[in-house]
């Protein structure tokens, strides 16, 4: 590893591991780890091949808006790619894909689009194609573009040839989103290493490929319905509920040589022991396509090798069934030891022990200083500048200010942050003499520190006591301050979640 030129020359020569501690003896149990690709996932490689493709054919012209239909992981790839290259991007996503993967791609500039969940893959699609073709963006077509094959054909195949050259590789297991790995992997290995087995893992209650039925298609190759074998089911970004074209090219060009159905209690399992016994970190299809792996290693003999693709992150299923049994408190083995010294102890709840009186109002206080004129001068303008009547004096650090930076935002609330520990009231101790003055005009030490319309109001729990009160929204109304009225909003839920009762 050296300097690259961009993130973009990160793409691709991921890892090979050795599963060892999870196969059956004999066995010689590889990993190919596509999360070590920039953005987590084998995805990256099919945005950047199919950007760079459409770039060189003129079909993305410079500033053109990029729209594709993905379950997250390509779109994730898309975005890193259109960042870098300035093409805005729209995410066309199903409701039902897990939240971070949302929050992922605006993070990262994207715009998301959802479709209702009842509409399955084939609705976000058909929403992308109707978006493309009514503002005259750019579609990916991931499932048709045999860009998506070739860039997996030169890349991924290479590297799997590479890492066993002079090597045995008696199968080769993965499983399918567009069919762009398996296709162009595929072709690779019945070429240069014919045998070579090649696996492919699908949903044992969605047995797509194992029907036998055809899928049937519009003109350009899309789907035209979803297949009749489709059934919901776990394994998010697998097995969609139509046949992609660079799937169906793979079965029709005859370069699999088993369907292998995976159930996804046991694709659960596997990718948690995956985790806690080899330490590899992947999602619900890594951990299918890896049971996949393991179903051919236990009728396999001995000497046998396997190289299983693993395609992302563990990290996008956080609030999916994947982590259901992992709990943020501490369980009955972490209580003991906890125990097992004098400090910080916790009840049998996991409160700490003794309890806190009463809801921290803030941070801690700022320690005695001479008030200085400027300061207080400084004070007085921010809290009468009736352009910003709602004003918050805080700490860049403090989880009570973020509280109430969250509340603010849901709320459309305007206001001036004063961030007494920013960079900016930093110099000559500026922020300490002004936090000695606002002690001196208010009485209270602590931060954070709240105005509304030259009205001091309090701290954190007195500004949310306020809100839920109404009082806050009389002082609003009466001083012209604009905001959203969101019924039912709970102020206290932007606290942190450790203050949260437990139930």
């Amino acid at each position: 590893m050296a300097k690259f030129e961009s993130i973009l020359k990160t793409i691709g020569n991921t890892p090979t591991v050795r599963v060892d501690r999870l196969a059956p003896a004999g066995i010689n149990l590889y990993a190919k780890l596509e999360a070590f690709n920039p953005m987590g996932s084998v995805k990256d490689r099919l945005a950047l091949g199919v950007i760079e493709d459409a770039e060189r054919s003129g079909k993305l012209s410079p500033g053109q808006t990029v729209v594709e239909a993905t379950s997250g992981n390509t779109g994730i790839g898309l975005a890193m790619v259109c960042a870098h290259k300035g093409y805005p991007l729209v995410v066309v996503m199903a409701e039902n894909f897990s939240v971070e993967r949302r929050r992922l791609l605006r993070f990262l500039g994207a715009k998301v689009i959802l479709t209702p969940a009842a509409n399955k893959g084939s609705g976000m699609l058909a929403k992308a194609v109707e978006l493309a073709q009514a503002h005259g963006w750019f579609l990916c077509r991931q499932f048709e573009n045999e860009a998506n094959a070739d860039v997996h054909a030169n890349t991924t195949a290479q590297e799997i040839l590479a890492d066993f050259k002079g090597e045995a590789l008696h199968y080769w297991v993965t499983g399918f989103g567009t069919g762009g790995t398996l296709k162009g992997v595929a072709r690779v290995l019945r070429k240069h290493r014919p045998e070579t087995q090649i696996v492919v893992c699908e949903p044992d209650n969605s047995p797509v490929l194992a029907s036998g039925i055809p899928q049937r298609r519009a003109a350009d190759g899309s789907p035209a319905e979803s297949h009749p074998s489709f059934r919901p089911h776990l394994m998010q970004g697998w097995a969609p509920d139509f046949i992609p074209k660079l799937t169906e090219d793979a079965v029709n060009l005859k370069l699999i040589d088993q369907i292998l159905p995976i159930n996804g209690a046991d694709a659960l399992r596997v990718s948690r022991e995956l985790a806690s016994k080899a330490g590899i970190f992947t999602g619900i299809s890594g951990g299918a396509t890896l049971a996949g792996a393991l179903k051919i290693a236990e009728a396999a003999p001995s000497g046998t090798t396997i190289l299983c693709m693993l395609p992302d992150t563990g990290e996008r299923y956080l609030s999916t069934p994947l982590f259901a049994e992992i709990s943020p408190d501490m369980d009955a083995d972490e209580l003991a030891i906890s125990r097992s010294t004098p400090h910080f102890r916790f009840d049998a709840q996991g409160n700490s022990a003794p309890p806190p009186a009463a809801i921290p109002k803030s941070a801690p206080p700022a320690p005695s200083l001479a008030i200085d004129k400027e300061a207080a001068a400084f004070v007085n303008r921010v809290v009468s500048d009736a352009r910003q009547p709602v004003v918050m004096f805080a700490l860049e650090w403090c989880e009570f200010c973020w509280a109430l930076r969250k509340m603010f935002a849901k709320a459309d609330i305007a206001f001036r942050s004063v961030d007494l520990d920013s960079v900016e009231y930093q110099a000559d101790g500026r922020g300490g003499s002004i936090r000695a003055a606002l002690a001196a005009r208010t009485s209270m030490t602590t931060i954070p520190q709240v105005f509304f319309a030259g009205e001091f109001i309090g701290g954190c729990t007195d500004t949310l006591d306020a809100f839920k009160t109404g009082r806050l929204q009389e002082i609003m109304d009466r001083s012209g301050i604009t905001y959203s009225r969101t019924p039912g909003m709970d102020p206290y839920s932007f606290l942190p979640a450790w203050l949260h009762p437990r139930g």
